[in-house]
């Protein structure tokens, strides 16, 4: 079996292609064959009142992509854009490294892998926050 399978636990719900769909009372797998199919899992989305950091700003413009909520040309220039204000301050190798990869998924049209790059950073940048927080 090809594609992307899904694992999914009693009543989680996942966006596909713009429609939300809920698993039932047991956990299942689900193959989605389609080729570049958009999907979020809804417990890892980040909702509006959330987007309040630099990182989470640019994975939530990700996540429209993949929700159908954004057009495809702005978001993207807006996605580079904002990855490379990310890379003026997260400037350690493993940062650039996510970065660089967010920026090729964004090229090629592979939303999912840029917000899976994206989200990485996160904790880093929570981090960041807290130290400077701290000063």
């Amino acid at each position: 079996m090809s594609g992307l399978v899904l694992k999914l636990g009693p009543h989680e719900r996942v966006l596909i292609n713009g429609a939300v769909v809920e698993n039932g009372d047991k956990r299942s797998r689900l193959a989605i064959m389609t080729p570049n199919a958009n999907i979020l899992r809804l417990r890892d989305a980040i909702h509006p009142e959330e987007v309040n950091t630099p990182v989470r700003r640019v994975c939530y413009i990700a996540q429209l992509v993949l929700s159908g909520d954004a057009e495809i040309g702005l978001a993207r220039m807006q996605l580079l854009r904002g990855i490379e204000q990310l890379s003026q301050v997260l400037t350690d190798p493993d940062s650039r490294a996510l970065l660089t990869q967010a920026t090729a998924s964004v090229i090629e049209d592979q939303h999912y892998q840029a917000l899976k790059a994206l989200r990485a950073l996160l904790p880093r940048e929570e981090r960041l926050l807290a130290a400077a927080g701290r000063a």
